[in-house]
C-alpha cells in the first residue's frame, strides 16, 4: 500500500511563500509521475503542477513563474515551492502519484489571507 504524506500547509499573507512536502512510502522513481492538485471550497479539484519520471514538469497557467515543483530522490519526497501567494491560491492541496493507478495524500490546507 502506497502512502503519500503531505506537510507544510498553513496560513500566509498575500505575497508570502510556503513549501509543501510530499513524502512517499516507496521510491518516487517507481511512479510514472507525481503532482500537486488543489481544491477550493465549491470548486473542482485541479492540477497545479506535475513532474514526470524523466524530469519533465508542467504547471497550470495561473501558477507559472510563482510555483516550482521539485523532488529529492534520496528522501522519496516531492516539493511544491509557492511564492507570491494570492488569496485565490487558498485551497486544500493534495499530493498525487501514478503508475497503473492513482495514489493520493490526505491533503494539507493552504490559506492566503491578510
Amino acid at each position: 500500500q502506497v502512502q503519500l504524506v503531505e506537510s507544510g500547509g498553513g496560513l500566509v499573507q498575500p505575497g508570502g511563500s510556503l513549501r509543501l512536502s510530499c513524502a512517499a512510502s516507496r521510491s518516487i522513481f517507481s511512479f510514472n509521475g507525481m503532482g500537486w492538485f488543489r481544491q477550493a471550497p465549491g470548486k473542482q479539484r485541479e492540477l497545479v503542477a506535475r513532474i514526470f519520471s524523466n524530469g519533465d514538469r508542467n504547471y497550470r497557467d495561473s501558477v507559472k513563474g510563482r510555483f516550482t515543483i521539485s523532488r529529492d530522490n534520496a528522501k522519496n519526497t516531492v516539493y511544491l515551492r509557492m511564492n507570491t501567494l494570492k488569496p485565490e491560491d487558498t485551497a486544500v492541496y493534495y499530493c498525487a502519484a501514478w503508475d497503473h493507478r492513482d495514489y493520493w495524500g490526505q491533503g494539507t490546507q493552504v490559506t492566503v489571507s491578510s
